[in-house]
């Protein structure tokens, strides 16, 4: 069996580990549009900021590991341009030479993960524009960030607008967050993302709201950037609007994408066409809380979702349990976690709930140390079951966005995260977890 996987990073690998552990005789081509396999995206901003010492460090494993190791023929700087699901052909060109391949195959992948979305505007392409997916990327930034780059825009305050101003900001750079909407980090409530606003106030980060950029100004290099309310004078310039899946090369294939042309599939990972599958960025992802189809990019469902069709690509059935949309940012002295749905979302979908919002603190309120914690909480007011939670502060909060998705994936209700065991010392916990004095507070009427 001749399996071909096109594209080298979370999911591609992680079903590229699954088929060589389940199928002795596969076969198996990996296509690479880029030179690294198998690295931690999540990491750049970090080694930007010199935390991480180098990029080499965020690489699980070398293309000459799958090579050499596990027989893998792991291509680089090959980018598919057609696939011809009738002929069950891939065709590719060498990036660097154009040379042109195509490769024939039993069973495919396509984890071709999502591309930065950048706009059309003016100086999109003076130097010091960048954006941050990839190594290169962050390579370029931190070639770019010399004695003359003092003051640093980014426009978009999602998870790498936030991650990157607090690595700027490490950097000793005067740092502006752009953002188009009414507040910071769009996945929080309103309510919530004040406090976000709070800290990037305290750090001295300054934070430009309800403006949309019209263009970046400059002759060679970036001098500002224009609004449709400003002009800010900058230095360099991040763009970090959102993401796209990579999907273009699939478009009269008849495969079948959702409205933000990421690739429909099914619980197994297959597509609308036979013995073609599609796991990661790329894909959908079937959300348990909401129970249907979305759109939620991270690295932990890449890799999740690609580990379930490589079970499939060689016949062991297993389907895909879903997200709970799960996600954690460090932004400067707090942490940012949300599950589930937020009142805006479980406003969207027209469901009937009711929350709760708690300030307590993260540990015993006697014990040296503690930090204040706020949590909120979204349910159902029918049947009680939990619907999504949002934690934001200093300390604790992966334990409690960690507890709350397990609770999502279990569909529990309050009262069941009032009756769950939790561990208890001064330095830990209190003896009711902040999660559960929050589920203490819903009404049962």
């Amino acid at each position: 069996m001749k399996y071909i996987i096109i594209g080298g990073d979370a999911a591609g690998m992680s079903a590229a580990m699954e088929i060589i552990r389940n199928d002795k005789d596969a076969e198996i081509l990996t296509l690479e549009k880029g030179g690294v396999y198998s690295y931690g995206q999540c990491g750049l901003p970090y080694t930007i900021s010199g935390i991480i010492p180098s990029t080499d460090a965020l690489i699980a494993r070398s293309v000459d590991t799958f090579r050499n190791k596990y027989g893998i023929d792991a291509m680089i700087y090959h980018e598919v341009n057609k696939l011809d699901p009738e002929k069950k052909v891939v065709h590719a060109t060498n990036v660097l030479t154009e040379e042109k391949f195509k490769y024939e195959y039993d069973k495919l992948l396509v984890a071709t993960g999502a591309s930065p979305h950048i706009p059309d505007w003016k100086g999109i392409d003076l130097k010091h524009v960048h954006s941050l997916k990839t190594i290169p990327d962050a390579h370029k930034i931190m070639n770019d960030m010399g004695k003359d780059i003092n003051d640093i825009t980014i426009v978009g305050g999602g998870y790498i607008g936030l991650e990157m101003a607090e690595s700027f900001k490490m950097m000793d750079k005067h740092v502006r967050i752009i953002q188009r909407g009414k507040h910071l980090a769009n996945i929080f409530d309103e309510d919530m993302a004040l406090l976000i606003h709070e800290e990037a106030s305290k750090q001295g980060i300054e934070v430009v709201i309800n403006e949309n950029v019209l263009a970046i100004n400059g002759e060679q290099i970036v001098e500002s950037i224009q609004t449709d309310c400003n002009v800010y004078k900058t230095d360099l310039v991040l763009i970090a609007t959102g993401i796209t899946p990579n999907t273009n090369f699939l478009k009269d294939t008849g495969i079948i994408f959702n409205a933000k042309n990421a690739i429909q599939v099914n619980r197994h990972m297959e597509t609308s066409i036979k013995d073609i599958y599609a796991a990661g960025d790329c894909a959908v992802h079937y959300h348990i809380v909401k129970e249907k189809d979305d759109y939620i990019p991270l690295g932990t469902t890449a890799n999740k979702q690609g580990r379930i069709a490589g079970f499939n690509m060689v016949g062991v059935q297993r389907p895909f349990s879903g997200i709970t949309g799960s996600s954690i940012i460090k932004f400067m002295n707090v942490s940012l976690g949300k599950t589930g749905l937020s009142e805006k979302e479980a406003q969207s979908l027209n469901l009937p709930y009711e929350m709760i919002k708690l300030e307590t603190n993260n540990i015993a309120g006697y014990y040296p140390g503690g930090k204040s914690i706020l949590i909120k909480l979204i349910y159902r007011n029918d049947n009680h079951q939990l619907l999504g939670g949002q934690v934001i502060g200093e300390e604790g909060v992966d334990k409690r966005i960690d507890v709350l998705s397990t609770a999502l994936f279990n569909r529990m209700t309050m009262r069941d995260l009032e009756d769950l065991d939790l561990c208890y010392a001064p330095p830990y916990n209190s003896t009711w977890d902040p999660i559960q004095q929050a589920a203490r507070r819903h009404s049962w009427r």
